[in-house]
This record gives C-alpha cells, structure tokens and sequence, in this order.
C-alpha cells in the first residue's frame, strides 16, 4: 500500500507536467519568413532578425527560409505557406495587382520599406563584354527561377531593345551558382539583385586571377518605368563597393519591402514593425544594408503597396510620415 501511496503523487506531477509542457507548446508560435538565395541578403538578413525577434518576443521563434526569391515568395505568403517575406517592390506590385505571372490579385501588405536592391551585371575581364548591348551572344544568367532577379532581369534586357530567348543563351541560377558558373567560365556574365556587397559577387572579385567587371545599364530606366510603372529607378554603386573595384557602376534600382497578407495578426504586425525599425543597429551586425533600414524611407511611394493598418498604427504612433 506504501508503495502504491508513493507513487501517486508522482503520477499527478507527470500528468501536470506533461499538461504544463502541452499548453507551452500551444502558445509558443514560429514564424517562417521567405527570403532567397543562401548567396543573396535576404538569407542571412532574415536569420538574423528571426535572432532579434526570439529575444524580444517571448514564445515567437522565426526561421528564415530558402527559396527562389521574391516572386515565390509572394506566392508562399499569398497561400499562407509562409508568415512573412522579403521582397522586391516591383513583384509585390504585380502580385497584388494579378499581373505578369500573377494570375490573381493576392491579398499582401507592407509593412516595412527596408533597402532599396540594385541590379548588378557581373562580367570577367576578358569574356568580351563592356557595355550590356555586349551580351548579345552571350552565355548570361538572369537569376533562379521564382525570383525578382529574373522579372527585373527580364525588364532590363527588353530595355535596351534585346530578346532575352533569341539574342543570348539563357541560364536560370542562382547568385551562388551565378558566380561559380562565371569563375568556371560556364557562363560570360550573370545579373543579380541586391545590395552591396553581395556574397556571391565579393567571392568573384577577390578571386586571385579574375578581374571582375560590373556592367552600367542605368539607360534602359526610361523604357523600363514607361512600361512598368515607376518602381524603378537609378542607382550608383560606388567604387570600393567589391574588391578590387575600380570605378563607380551606374545602374537601376528598387525597393525592398518587408511584407505579410493583409490578415495577418495586428498585434504581431505592430511588433515586427516596430524591431525592424528600432533594432536595425543590431541587424546590421549580420549586413551592413540594415543600416538603410531608415524611418524617412517609410513612403507609400516607396512601398508600392498598400500598408498593413499595424505599420500605419506604428507610424502614427511614432510621427512618421508616409505621405
């Protein structure tokens, strides 16, 4: 009977624990964020601010996911497959408005306007090429399939008048297999969007032996917002940006945006918006484009899409002016 008494006790304390570990489990919540390539910035970027929102939010983890890029991750978010995403401006406006390869309206909101990405044309010295009409001919990489590298790719080439099927032989990769391809002399050039400096692209120009070259194109902005709006506009890598980087880049560029569907939770909204802002000190530890991450970058223009209502409460509450 002894025996028996004892353990009684010790099955109502295993009972609650199992029962006080269940409802933990119940309230803990992680968030998935769709970011891109492991050689781009929204990876590490997004690994970082999921470190920032696990200390800071109590029983909220995020994990930063791999994927192709902007375009799926309008799509992950548009389905619910995914929390929150990082993407560029221009997608987010197709993907809103049912356009290109949308083929309908997804219901997204902004919520941060973080850094704006530049596109960057990457050659070797040597393979030929010193002005983008050069890549007629050429083996070029316009960026993984799903991303916002390959539609604003797609939109530079038409720029300058080129066929991006008949006028070079094509190839879909990623930054990473972009620059390993290049280093290889698989392909002649590759175009990537993000900002700088970008791994995949540092790797290339501080490879012993290679002279990277990057390729201005800041010509075809006037046919590029003439036909698609005015999410784009012109940029200047300076020079020093890469290794070994010699002279100024002139190029295009647009926003990114940090951006969930408009039913996501107010109060989670509110709080995401709220550390992307004020904690970009911390975010630039793991890159340095946090820094632009800046409240007078906080336009609707900017945005290209319509605010979540908890930034808006975020912005109100804090004096920043949209508009």
């Amino acid at each position: 009977m002894k025996r028996k008494t004892r353990m009684i006790p010790l099955a109502i304390a295993t009972l609650a624990l199992t029962g006080a570990t269940a409802a933990s489990a119940q309230q803990a919540k992680q968030l998935s964020i769709a970011t891109g390539g492991t050689g781009g910035i929204y990876y590490p970027l997004a690994g970082g601010f999921g470190t920032i929102i696990a200390k800071e939010l109590p029983g909220i983890t995020a994990t930063a996911e791999v994927t192709g890029g902007s375009l799926d991750n309008m799509k992950l978010i548009g389905s619910g497959n995914a929390d929150v995403a990082f993407t560029q401006v221009d997608t987010a406006l197709d993907a809103v408005n049912g356009k290109d390869k949308f083929s309908k309206k997804l219901p997204i909101r902004a919520l941060v306007v973080m850094y704006p990405n530049l596109m960057q044309v990457v050659t070797l010295e040597g393979n030929g090429i010193s002005k983008f009409e050069d890549l007629k001919g050429k083996r070029v990489s316009t960026g993984s399939p799903g991303s916002g590298t390959e539609i604003f790719a797609f939109r530079v080439i038409d720029g300058f008048g080129l066929d991006k099927d008949k006028d070079m032989s094509r190839e879909r990769l990623s930054a990473a297999e972009s620059g390993n391809a290049l280093k290889d002399r698989k392909i002649d050039a590759f175009m990537f969007v993000a900002g700088v400096p970008t791994a995949a692209i540092t790797d290339v120009a501080a490879t012993p032996g290679l002279r990277m070259q990057l390729i201005d194109h800041d010509q075809a902005l006037p046919k590029m917002v003439e036909k698609w709006g005015p999410a784009y506009a012109t940029a200047t890598i300076p020079k020093g940006g890469y290794p070994n980087q010699d002279k100024d880049s002139k190029v295009i560029a647009v926003w990114n945006i940090m951006a969930v569907r408009e039913d996501f939770p107010a109060d989670l909204a509110y709080k995401l918006t709220k550390l992307m802002l004020e904690k970009r000190e911390d975010l630039s530890k793991v890159h340095k484009e946090a820094l632009n991450i800046k409240t007078e970058n906080q336009k609707s223009q900017n945005a290209g899409i319509p605010w979540h209502p908890a930034a808006l409460k975020y912005f109100a509450e804090n004096g920043i002016k949209v508009d």
